[in-house]
């Protein structure tokens, strides 16, 4: 029967034997507004009209009547590339606060997701969301807050889980396509990051899990030839992953102990310093937390200090 379930993701999807996808979480959308808890005011554009896609920009209150040029975060959600959006309460809340520590300007950025619309569709949308915010560097740009407060001399990309993958790549990619001196630095939250073979003799070897996560990037990702050992995802294990050709000059890599996906940010960390890639790489990790913790439980103390470590990143 087509209302068969064939992989439950639960809590955050179910797929059925007919295609189609049920999300369980992240479809709540909240509009844009000021937060009076912490003075910061969001408003939403369009950067890509032909796609209806948006980003939703974040800026200090009391920044907004003035000319101050402030560091730039362009932020990339997670959800495995297949549920969650720019616009859910996790992540207005999460990038409210996160603006209201750094004293920033924030770009939350959305893309289409997988599997309406596979990989590598989500990484061309966010490229495309990048060269949009870069189209404001002389201030003439289609979005005002942009043109007015964006210091462009300290841009920086940042992301949890899938969104971490995406802040990886477009950092490569950036120095590929000549853009490497405008990001100053990526924020690594938790990447989703894998491979068919544990990464090393720590990573987990429960089959229940890896399989789990070899088949979510599977719906994610359906016309890769490698599974889990393509190298989007196998960017620690893959020998075709150059980690030096990073553009950018800052690396800031947060794990938390007890996520499946430790060990291969801990991993990446130390390949990108061994690389010959000549800039600073800096690990914060969170002991007894998993997967997204701060984003599940945002008021905790080990949240709090992953927005600090955030906040002091981009005012480096």
């Amino acid at each position: 029967m087509d209302s068969e379930i064939v992989f439950d993701n639960s809590p955050g999807y179910r797929v059925y034997k007919n295609g189609r996808i049920e999300r369980l979480i992240g479809e709540t959308i909240v509009p844009p507004s000021l937060n009076p808890q912490n003075g910061v005011v969001s408003k939403d554009t369009l950067y890509s009209p032909g796609n209806n896609l948006s980003v939703r920009i974040y800026l200090p209150e009391k920044t907004s009547e003035t000319g101050e040029k402030l560091p730039v975060l362009v932020y990339f959600h997670g959800g495995g590339f297949i549920i969650e959006s720019a616009f859910s309460p996790t992540y207005h809340n999460f990038l409210t606060s996160a603006v209201a520590a750094a004293d920033c300007l924030a770009i939350s950025v959305d893309y289409r997701r997988a599997p309406e619309f596979p990989i590598p569709i989500p990484y061309e949308d966010s490229w495309n969301s990048l060269k949009w915010v870069f189209s404001h560097i002389d201030g003439s740009g289609p979005e005002n807050w942009i043109n007015k407060h964006a210091d462009f001399g300290k841009v920086l990309l940042a992301g949890d889980s899938a969104g971490g993958n995406i802040a990886h790549h477009l950092a490569i990619r950036a120095r590929k396509e000549k853009l490497e001196s405008l990001i100053s630095g990526i924020i690594l939250i938790h990447p989703y990051f894998w491979g068919k073979t544990p990464i090393d003799e720590m990573e987990t070897r429960d089959e229940t899990k890896r399989k789990r996560i070899e088949r979510s990037w599977g719906i994610a990702s359906p016309n890769s030839e490698n599974g889990a050992d393509d190298p989007l995802i196998n960017v620690v294990g893959s020998e075709s992953s150059d980690l030096s050709g990073l553009g950018c000059g800052r690396v800031l890599v947060i794990v938390a102990g007890d996520d499946a996906f430790v060990r291969q940010g801990l991993v990446y960390a130390a390949k990108v310093e061994k690389s010959g890639w000549e800039g600073e790489v800096e690990v914060m990790e969170i002991k007894e937390e998993g997967h997204v913790h701060h984003l599940k439980n945002p008021f905790t103390d080990n949240a709090r200090l992953v927005v600090e470590k955030l906040a002091e990143f981009v005012n480096k």
